[in-house]
């Protein structure tokens, strides 16, 4: 007996085939995602690109002021040659006859590179996998949105982000009225490393079903991009071809202002096109709110030391911060593992070099581990400020609320994530000060630097913690305004590495801690500095626990 349907005059819907399911049906939705996008990023995505661009206005404003005449530009060009050079800006393109324009390019342009980079892979896991982590997600999945549109919402908005940043850039460059003839072209060369990086987090959203993970792998895909970067430029002058595995090395090799070329940026392009066809083909195999690499199971009962707020944080935070250490140690040990190669390149350094690693001709391979000590220093901040924010990520996907719930108190909640980050700082500081001293006393046969490059490394200890204290005192005051800290970790940055060639008034070096942290063994320890900088971080993580107390939670 067969069933005949009863309708009105309107045919029964058939049912929806999988199969035929087209890729206009997958983007459904897109456009009003990208709008909803741009609303709730109307002030962290204007902020960062804003951020970019003013660094930029600054450079091009400031440098002319400093550097005045062409001896002061041969001076501070004479920054980026050698070993070392390398190993902080690249390869120098144009500095043979140095410009304003082709300074800023040469000396400053990599950390533009990296500051985009940061901003699209904290953009696109913000837009993705915390909107899963959150349940948003599946409300807007539950509308008639196709399976790719939110991810391809987010890539839009990263083109968006990025476009604008080119565009800022290039415009930063004619506001100050300098040479404008390859200021699209730089402009171009930073959008294009943001745009590499978004694609990249669009496949680490894929992988892992925590936001955190999936932005520590895209941090490590671009901490290993620095690295090979690195040792290409530093094996030979003007890069070698170790520099070309890396999308970085990419954007540096369009030579803005010395001969200008747009074609490496194809290499950005073809590794985007693939990267993100690769990101929709494994969209295409995972569930709503799921990684590919499912999480591993727990036992049915948690053991009785697993109990305690502590425990639940280095658990939080035991992944992220083994990845974080084996990245670091790697990075220390190739560094120090050249020692020798710093060592040849001494004689031709130039004395801008020798200014930034402390200003003693006579003693550079204990400027270049203070130097590198404060490099990794930053990197282990990032560690602390990513740490912090993951806090806000508990916080607002709803699982903090369970665990106050219980006989647990906010401040020992507080208290118990912030100091399992702050004693994971200090354990990463020990690691890769002491696989840096090792691998450095093997490369220059002098067992003396083991002891030297973990203490150059640990006496940096008080300038991250600071760090790490004020990004918990905003996120116990305004958690929204935790990406703040990032702005003091880019001066910082910027600062160390080239403030002592930039003219700057004291009170602007005071106003970054690492600015007073000893360079050991180059200088002497100073203990008042480390003392204060220490008892601020008490208080500010203090006040942020307090006012943590006091706040309502931001739930969903």
């Amino acid at each position: 007996m067969t069933t005949t349907a009863i309708h009105s005059g309107t045919p029964a819907a058939a049912p929806i085939d999988p199969q035929q399911t087209t890729w206009r049906d997958t983007l459904a939705g897109t456009g009003a995602l990208v709008r909803l996008d741009l609303r709730r990023d109307r002030i962290k995505l204007p902020a960062w690109v804003l951020g970019i661009t003013l660094m930029s206005v600054y450079y091009a404003s400031a440098l002319q002021q400093v550097y005045t005449t062409p001896e002061d530009l041969r001076a501070v060009s004479q920054f980026s040659e050698g070993v070392v050079g390398a190993l902080i800006s690249g390869p120098g393109y144009g500095l043979t006859d140095p410009t304003i324009e082709s300074v800023i390019v040469a000396v400053y342009g990599l950390y533009y590179l990296l500051l985009a980079a940061l901003m699209n892979i904290l953009l696109i896991s913000r837009h993705t996998r915390v909107e899963e982590q959150t349940g948003r997600a599946e409300l807007v999945r539950a509308n008639a949105v196709g399976r790719h549109a939110q991810l391809t919402a987010a890539l839009v908005l990263a083109v968006i982000a990025n476009l604008a940043v080119t565009v800022l850039i290039a415009g930063s460059f004619a506001a100050a009225g300098l040479d404008t003839s390859d200021a699209l072209l730089f402009g171009a060369s930073v959008g294009a490393a943001g745009l590499v990086f978004a694609a990249i987090t669009a496949v680490t959203v894929q992988i892992t079903e925590y936001s955190r993970a999936a932005s520590g792998l895209a941090g490590l895909a671009l901490g290993i991009a620095y690295v090979i970067r690195a040792a290409g430029d530093a094996v030979r002058e003007g890069g070698s071809a170790l520099s070309w595995l890396s999308p970085l090395a990419w954007s540096q090799q369009t030579r803005a202002y010395a001969d200008g070329r747009w074609w490496p940026l194809l290499l950005s392009a073809a590794l985007v096109s693939a990267v993100t066809a690769m990101a929709y083909f494994l969209s295409s195999r995972r569930d709503l709110g799921a990684g590919l690499v499912p999480p591993r199971p727990g036992h049915r009962e948690a053991p009785a030391w697993l109990a305690t707020p502590v425990a639940l944080a280095a658990r939080l935070q035991r992944a992220g911060l083994i990845g974080w250490a084996c990245a670091l140690v790697a990075s220390g040990a190739l560094y120090g593992g050249i020692g020798n190669t710093i060592v040849d390149s001494f004689d031709d350094l130039p004395g801008q070099v020798i200014d930034v690693m402390g200003g003693d001709a006579s003693r550079m391979l204990d400027g270049y581990l203070g130097t590198m000590a404060f490099f990794d220093a930053l990197l282990v901040t990032v560690f602390a400020i990513l740490a912090v924010q993951s806090l806000r990520t508990e916080e607002t996907a709803g699982r903090t609320e369970p665990v106050l719930a219980t006989a647990t108190g906010r401040v020992v909640w507080f208290a118990g994530y912030i100091g399992v980050a702050a004693l994971g700082a200090l354990a990463l500081l020990a690691t890769t000060g002491l696989g840096f001293g090792i691998a450095l006393a093997l490369s220059v046969g002098d067992a003396g630097y083991v002891a030297d490059g973990l203490v150059s490394h640990l006496v940096f200890a008080p300038a991250v913690l600071l760090v790490l204290a004020i990004a918990a005192l905003l996120y116990g005051v305004l958690p929204q305004a935790i990406g703040a800290t990032w702005a003091l970790f880019g001066f910082a940055l910027i600062l160390g590495f080239f403030g002592p060639i930039m003219n700057l008034p004291q009170w602007v070096h005071d106003l970054s801690p690492f600015q007073h942290i000893a360079r050991i063994p180059m200088e002497e320890l100073r203990w008042p500095a480390v003392i204060v900088l220490t008892v601020l971080a008490a208080v500010s993580a203090t006040v942020g626990a307090y006012r943590f107390r006091e706040r309502d939670l931001d739930t969903p």
